[in-house]
């Protein structure tokens, strides 16, 4: 057969036989293209071209929010003694005071301009879900991680949780709210003092999932401690659940503050809930009605897309989905 193989190809010994060389490095390299979890992750979530066009709606809503109050003067009673200039419909607006980007929406009860008006209270909105978001997910998750495994920890904070879970959270930030002075940093206060609380009971739950699998038992038999494995075997498993946890996080902090200003107890920054609250009689004016329903469709832009880029993110942060 060699023989005949030789007189097929006509090809000497030495170039139909070569010898292979033998490496136990390469024999153990999985031929496999090197997997990244991020790029996985924004892979499954720019593959929806609808999530692209809603990201870069909410990156405008966003950037606009910060930059438009930062390169205009907005001054809420520069025209106060301007009697005429109240209440006043778009046409009115721009007839009166020239044609402006801030009167395309008209002017309110203090002769401001509504368009201003609104964006400076959606930066404030905005700043305060932020803010509440990463003291509130980053004290709730850390602390949701031990405690759902360190069973000493769990003790003592199941005993905090049955206490303060059943007493409704609006009465605890009306409270707050009231008992100091209506500011920035007091909602703030009022909104983490206890809001991290249910987010680490929802982290403890999904970690007692997790806790006793084969690699967390030899973590700690190897004398690693409990916040290491924490931080390093459990919370990585869980990036999709809390994203999606956050996705929900950020617009209720905003439909808070909206809520609270609605009844008279928010804070005293023009923010969005504010707006609709000084606004609410202009609901049922006719020619007013801008003043109260601009407010309102920007709240509403921002919570939904929120909460919907957010869900969103939290299906692409799955591995499942990186198939």
């Amino acid at each position: 057969m060699y023989e005949e193989l030789k007189n097929k190809t006509g090809l000497k010994t030495e170039e139909l036989f070569s010898p292979v060389a033998h490496s136990d490095t390469e024999s153990e390299r999985i031929a496999a293209p090197r997997y990244s979890y991020w790029k996985s992750v924004l892979r499954v979530f720019f593959r929806n071209k609808i999530n692209i066009v809603i990201l870069c709606f909410l990156l405008f809503v966003i950037a606009f929010a910060y930059i438009y109050p930062a390169v205009t003067e907005y001054d809420p009673y520069a025209n106060l003694m301007d009697t005429t200039g109240k209440h006043l419909s778009p046409g009115g607006a721009i007839e009166h005071f020239g044609f402006n980007l801030k009167w395309i929406l008209g002017s309110g009860a203090s002769g401001e301009p509504t368009f201003d008006a609104v964006w400076n209270g959606a930066r404030i909105s905005i700043s305060l879900a932020l803010v509440c978001a990463a003291i509130n997910m980053v004290i709730g998750v850390l602390l949701g991680a031990v405690w759902g495994f360190s069973k000493k920890v769990d003790m003592v904070m199941m005993e905090v949780y049955n206490i303060i879970a059943n007493v409704p959270m609006i009465l605890i930030i009306s409270v707050l709210s009231m008992l100091f002075s209506p500011t920035f940093w007091t909602m703030v206060f009022a909104l983490t003092i206890v809001g991290w609380l249910g987010i680490a009971y929802f982290i403890r739950t999904q970690v007692l999932i997790i806790r006793d699998r084969e690699y967390n038992l030899a973590s700690r038999c190897l004398g690693t401690s409990t916040f290491k494995i924490a931080l390093k075997n459990i919370l990585p498993f869980m990036t999709s659940i809390i994203v999606t946890l956050l996705a929900t996080e950020l617009p209720s902090y905003i439909s808070y503050e909206v809520f609270l200003a609605y009844i008279g107890m928010g804070m005293s920054d023009m923010s969005l809930g504010r707006l609709i609250y000084s606004a609410e009689a202009a609901m049922v004016t006719p020619g007013w009605e801008l003043e109260f329903w601009s407010p309102v469709a920007i709240v509403s832009i921002i919570t939904i897309v929120l909460y919907v880029v957010g869900q969103n993110l939290g299906d692409a942060s799955d591995p499942r989905t990186h198939m």
